[in-house]
């Protein structure tokens, strides 16, 4: 079976994405673009993830709950999870342990948290564009059995595992990279022989609404949460 997703998508709550990236125009917009399954992966918060579920289950959408943490290595990991339950858990966890910055408005922009009626319920008043105290190892460590932790926009020129790494350490529970949704797969394997072992996917990063991937990229597996968190996890 073929299911065609965006599993990289900011709502209004990461302090770089656009105000109207609200939980129903974000669901609209999928289903408009004929999307099986998205993910909603804002910059170490899951606030926004329930409502963007509970959403999508009404319209028929599968919506992965996930976070996109940056590490202390200055790495973003998008984290994706079984359930509600645990993303919101890995979350709260998340913002105990990351530097404690007052979001600057007029600099990087609002931090909104919404309801299922997109009606503003919060505001996150640290920024979110922060690391987190933990390493890419301890994040990896902490997904494993709960969801699947894959590397964002391995190809780019900061905030990716090669950039700043220069290489992909050897994790265990590491099977699946992501490569930004421009970027050529043949080239980047052709650059990077040494991620053709890992499963590849290509996301938006959609920080607007007109940003979010149409009916293009799609994973093997059915058409579940669990078996869509399997795959990404190497099962």
């Amino acid at each position: 079976m073929m299911v065609y997703y965006d599993l990289h998508i900011h709502t209004c709550l990461s302090p770089c994405a656009s105000d109207d990236m609200t939980p129903n125009n974000i669901v609209n917009m999928a289903l408009l673009k004929g999307l099986d399954v998205i993910a909603v992966t804002d910059h170490n918060s899951a606030l926004n993830v329930e409502a963007v579920y509970r959403i999508g289950r009404k319209k028929g959408l599968i919506v992965v709950p996930g976070i996109e943490v940056q590490t202390k290595e200055e790495v973003h990991v998008l984290c994706y999870f079984y359930s509600v339950e645990e993303c919101i858990k890995f979350s709260e966890i998340i913002n105990k342990n990351m530097t404690k910055i007052k979001n600057n408005k007029t600099i990087f922009g609002n931090q909104i948290v919404m309801d299922e009626k997109d009606r503003e319920i919060g505001e996150m008043e640290e920024l979110l564009l922060v690391s987190s105290n933990f390493t890419i190892s301890e994040i990896f460590q902490y997904i494993e059995g709960r969801g699947a932790a894959v590397p964002a926009h391995v190809n780019r020129g900061s905030y990716s595992i090669i950039s700043n790494l220069g290489f992909i350490p050897n994790i265990k529970s590491l099977s699946t990279i992501e490569i930004s949704k421009s970027t050529d797969k043949k080239v980047f394997l052709k650059e990077h022989p040494e991620c053709k072992k890992y499963r590849i996917i290509s996301s938006s990063d959609a920080h607007h609404l007109g940003y979010i991937s149409e009916r293009e990229e799609f994973l093997p597996c059915d058409l579940s949460l669990k078996s869509i968190v399997d795959w990404l996890c190497g099962c």
